[in-house]
C-alpha cells in the first residue's frame, strides 16, 4: 500500500487570547515610552529653562539699554546744537546792538552838526570814551565837542577832568593836576566850528578805585558845560546826549 505525502496545510486552533495580550504589552511599552519621554523632557525643560528665560531677559534689557544709550547721545547731540544756536544769537543780537548804538550815535552827532531842529545851539559834549593803555595804570581819554553849523562862528576853550573813587573806605575826588600830564596841566585845548575830538591821557593810583568821571568844558566867554559820568558808561563809549543832568552852554 502506497504511503500518503504530508498535508500541504495544517489546521490549528486559533488563539485569541495570547494576541489579545501581544497587543497589549505593545500598547503598554508604547505608553511608557511616552510618559518617559515626558519625564525626560520636564527634567530638561526644569534646568533648562531658567537659563533660557535669563538669557532673554539679557537679551531684552541689552536692546532697551543700546536704545536708551542713543536716546541719550541724540539728547546730547540736539543740546549742543541748540547750545551753539543760542550762543551764535546772542553774538549776533550783541553785534546788531552794538551796530545800532553807533548808528544812533552817529545819527545824534549829524542830526546836531547839521542842525536838524532848525534852532541855533551851542557847544555840546557830545562824547565821553575811556580806553585803558595795556601794562600801565594810565587812561586815553577822548572827548567829542560839537556844535550846530547854523552858528558860524568859532568856539574855543579848553576841558579838564577829574575823577571820583574810593581809596580805602572814603570817597576821593582826584583832580586834573592829578591826573593828567604835565604837559596838559591846564586843560586840554579846543578850537573848532563845527566839531572836535580831544584826546588826552590820565594816570589812576593803585589804590583807588574810580567809579565816576566829571568833565568840565570851559568855552571862553561863556558859562562852563559840567557832565558827571559813570566809570563803567566812559568805558563803553556812552553818549553823552542821552544823559540827563547839568546844561549845555547856549549862544
Amino acid at each position: 500500500m502506497a504511503s500518503r505525502p504530508p498535508p500541504r496545510f495544517v489546521v490549528r486552533r486559533h488563539d485569541d487570547m495570547d494576541s489579545r495580550r501581544r497587543w497589549l504589552w505593545l500598547g503598554a511599552a508604547w505608553l511608557g515610552s511616552l510618559v518617559f519621554t515626558a519625564f525626560c523632557a520636564s527634567l530638561l525643560a526644569r534646568h533648562a529653562s531658567p537659563a533660557a528665560v535669563t538669557q532673554r531677559q539679557q537679551h531684552a534689557e541689552s536692546v532697551e539699554l543700546d536704545g536708551l544709550k542713543q536716546q541719550i547721545a541724540n539728547l546730547q547731540r540736539a543740546a549742543q546744537v541748540d547750545d551753539v544756536a543760542t550762543r551764535s544769537l546772542r553774538g549776533t543780537l550783541a553785534q546788531r546792538e552794538e551796530e545800532i548804538s553807533g548808528l544812533r550815535a552817529d545819527l545824534g552827532f549829524y542830526s546836531r552838526l547839521v542842525g536838524g531842529d532848525a534852532q541855533r545851539q551851542g557847544l555840546k559834549l557830545q562824547e565821553v570814551k575811556l580806553q585803558p593803555i595795556t601794562g600801565s595804570r594810565g587812561w586815553n581819554l577822548i572827548l567829542s565837542l560839537t556844535q550846530n553849523a547854523k552858528r558860524g562862528d568859532e568856539t574855543t576853550g579848553n576841558v579838564v577832568a577829574s575823577v571820583e573813587g574810593l581809596r580805602g573806605d572814603k570817597v576821593v575826588q582826584l583832580d586834573w593836576a592829578a591826573l593828567g600830564d604835565t604837559s596838559q596841566k591846564d586843560g586840554l585845548p579846543f578850537h573848532f566850528m563845527y566839531f572836535q575830538q580831544l584826546q588826552g591821557t590820565m594816570a589812576i593810583p593803585a589804590d583807588f578805585r574810580p567809579t565816576q568821571l566829571q568833565i568840565r568844558v570851559q568855552p571862553h566867554g561863556e558859562e562852563p558845560i559840567v557832565r558827571t559820568v559813570a566809570w563803567g558808561d566812559a568805558l563803553n563809549g556812552n553818549i553823552i546826549s542821552t544823559a540827563q543832568g547839568n546844561h549845555d552852554a547856549q549862544p
